[in-house]
């Protein structure tokens, strides 16, 4: 499989694997890794049971518990979003929110045809989840399986970096 670079569209890469197998701590050490480096990092998160951004009691929970379909609250240093949707979005439906990003980063999206990397540990599931994904770039594990893809330990944060990098022909943004 070969990358095109679209310099509209940065690439996308799901951050798979079983519950509690380290995804949320990997991201936790890749993206510092990729933004010392100068890349500016987008990230979603995929939850299929719902979520609760806004503390109960707060000025924009209670816009959008009084039946605001949209709630935002806007500071000098960010911006949030509460908004009502009728179905689980793919994440290329969610770029017009992501603009001027080098790199997304997604913890979920399991389904076939997305770029993937799957942290895997076997102690928490006895085979890897993408082990027959024509899609899955790479595996994050400190056992050895060989899926036909590099593996990469847990603590190689920055030859998966490295990895990404070259493999999607990322630059880092010009930053003013």
């Amino acid at each position: 499989m070969t990358s095109v670079k679209d310099p509209a569209i940065p690439p996308l890469i799901s951050i798979v694997g079983s519950s509690g197998v380290g995804k949320t701590t990997l991201l936790e050490k890749l993206i510092p890794e990729l933004t010392h480096r100068g890349f500016r990092i987008g990230t979603i998160k995929h939850d299929v049971h719902g979520f609760e951004m806004d503390k109960p009691g707060k000025d924009s929970w209670r816009h959008k518990h009084a039946g605001a379909m949209v709630s935002m609250i806007s500071s000098p240093y960010q911006i949030g979003m509460v908004r009502d949707v009728d179905y689980d979005h793919r994440p290329e439906e969610l770029f017009p929110f992501l603009s001027d990003l080098d790199i997304i980063l997604t913890e979920g999206y399991k389904q076939k045809g997305k770029i993937k990397l799957e942290v895997f540990r076997p102690e928490v599931n006895p085979e890897p989840l993408c082990r027959d994904d024509k899609h899955l770039i790479a595996l994050v594990s400190d056992t050895h399986r060989n899926l036909g893809v590099p593996r990469f330990s847990t603590k190689d944060t920055q030859g998966l970096a490295d990895f990404l990098i070259n493999r999607f022909d990322l630059t880092p943004s010009d930053k003013e």
